[in-house]
């Protein structure tokens, strides 16, 4: 009997393979930076793969991030038992494959960008970037270009942009300063400014505003060990997520680029820095625009020498783009269903990416595996694509199944991740910042009616209404002028009107202002080449 960790060796137990199941089928774990592919239909054994690579990866040390979009995976915190309904048959299967079973619980953090079953977690749209973010808004590109204007002038006018409020109030500073900016950045129409706020409306409908937000999760959070050196597995509660398709693949996007842009690069180190697996791989890619997918080909290809092994997880390889598929080198191929002629070549096509055995035919081994068994392809030395074998699945040590609610309610409450983001941190940032330069704009305009300056107070007039639709929180009383003096209704409705500002005369002082614009990641990038 083995354990599944031989660290000496390097490698990783899989599960048993060849023709009785006592062939061992490892993972180096210097080749586990290479990436990975969990394929097959629903019900074949892909989430219970995912749960004993987390495990095998934790007990190496190599901190984990997955998205749990059923449920199940919130059992990693707990041991599996001996009085399970499934203790025997996981007793037999790991007799078969010659593996030592040895239930225990895993060091696990959740997350959720609801902060209902987890802490939540957070980026601004500042650090997500335009790119992503006019994905995940569904834009046109006429659209991400005025976006990108946006961006572009918080950058340079030290403005930023930590929530979904400083985003609108940028918007909307855009569209009344269109004249005097379409000279230096572009066109910036007034139906693509509307457009854009209308989506920001629905995402908010959606709560996809509770993504943005500060404390912004730091990724040295996530990339933990605990005391005994296991690394932590971090779980994003995706439930509730999955039926907001696109804010879950832009996110999980967002943090693949943040571990390229801040990682250091390692080359190939004995193993990896950490492990980050995509469910549900294909919302990444439907609908996509090209610049987007070609990204995160880049990213896929260039992200290994960071030390990050990446595994996408989906019902068929078909799923990922090729130039994607062909970055992942180590295969775990649950069956596949043949029922109709597409479904039929997607299984040859499947089977030609494994390294031939002269032992079976793959494409009928594909079709026959039963659950919990797979065929798969793991690197040899040197990198070479390990011959595809018939394997075993090895059955988790955690608990199978999700654990209740006052259990994950537990492991939160003694989470010390809690105290940094449970409590929404509001900061002055672009809206603050807008909203007190408006405010002294303000404050000149009612000194200015006071003084009788009727041509300055009809300029200020005109800004206040025009402001009034997107700075509604500010307000001034009557000057002492309006209030006192018998001069003419068109004065004192003047005065009256003054309730709330922003301008030219805030434009004004912006064109005048330098700041330090931001370089954004790869995926998140709005000055890099696309």
């Amino acid at each position: 009997m083995a354990d599944i960790l031989d660290l000496e060796a390097g490698t990783a137990f899989v599960g048993g393979g060849g023709a009785d199941y006592a062939q061992a089928q490892n993972l180096l774990l210097k080749y586990a930076n290479r990436h990975g592919l969990i394929a097959g239909a629903t019900g074949t054994g892909k989430t219970v793969t995912l749960q004993t690579l987390a495990e095998t990866l934790s007990k190496a040390g190599v901190p984990v991030f997955l998205a749990d979009v059923k449920g199940d995976l919130s059992g990693l915190a707990k041991p599996g038992s001996t009085e399970s309904k499934l203790n025997e048959a996981f007793q037999k299967r790991a007799t078969q494959i010659g593996l030592t079973m040895d239930y225990q619980q895993f060091p696990v953090t959740f997350w959720d960008i609801w902060g209902e079953k987890g802490h939540p977690v957070r980026t601004t749209p500042a650090e997500m970037g335009p790119l992503l973010l006019s994905r995940l808004l569904g834009l046109s590109d006429a659209q991400e270009g005025v976006l990108n204007i946006a961006f572009r002038i918080a950058d340079e006018q030290g403005l930023a942009l930590a929530d979904m409020a400083d985003l609108r109030a940028m918007l909307a500073w855009l569209d009344e300063n269109s004249g005097e900016l379409t000279g230096q950045y572009g066109n910036i129409s007034p139906a693509s400014v509307g457009a854009i706020q209308r989506s920001l409306l629905v995402l908010e409908n959606e709560g996809g505003d509770k993504l943005f937000g500060e404390p912004a999760l730091e990724l040295s959070d996530i990339l933990r060990v605990d005391a005994s050196g296991k690394g932590m597995i971090n779980i994003l509660a995706a439930e509730k997520l999955m039926n907001a398709p696109r804010l879950y693949s832009t996110f999980l996007l967002w943090l693949l680029s943040e571990l390229f842009e801040q990682l250091p690069e390692v080359g190939d180190p004995d193993k990896p820095k950490a492990a980050f697996f995509f469910d549900e791989a294909h919302l990444l890619f439907d609908d996509a625009p090209k610049a987007l997918t070609d990204k995160v080909e880049q990213v896929a290809r260039l992200i290994r020498s960071k030390g990050v092994s990446v595994w996408f997880i989906s019902q068929n390889p078909a799923d990922v783009p090729e130039d994607v598929l062909g970055q992942l080198g180590n295969r775990v191929q649950h069956a596949l269903r043949a029922f109709t002629a597409k479904d039929q070549k997607a299984l040859r096509m499947a089977a030609e990416n494994y390294r031939p055995n002269p032992e079976f035919d793959i494409a009928e081994a594909i079709q026959a595996v039963g659950t919990g068994e797979a065929v798969t392809s793991l690197l040899e030395n040197k990198g070479v694509p390990g011959m595809a074998q018939r394997t075993l699945i090895r059955p988790p040590f955690s608990q199978l199944g999700p654990i209740t609610d006052a259990e994950r309610q537990a492991v939160m409450a003694n989470s010390t991740m809690g105290m940094k983001y449970d409590k929404v941190l509001n900061r002055e940032s672009a809206q603050e910042i807008l909203a007190k330069r408006a405010e002294e704009a303000a404050k000149e305009s009612a000194e200015a009616g006071a003084a009788g300056n009727d041509a300055d107070l009809w300029q200020m007039d005109k800004e206040f209404k025009q402001a009034r639709r997107y700075n509604p929180d500010i307000q001034i009383k009557e000057t002492s002028r309006a209030r006192s003096s018998g001069g003419s209704s068109s004065r004192s409705s003047r005065s009256d009107s003054i309730a709330e500002v922003f301008g030219k005369s805030l434009a004004r002082q912006l064109g005048s202002k330098s700041g330090q614009a931001l370089v954004r990641g790869v995926l998140g990038s709005l000055f890099r080449g696309r």
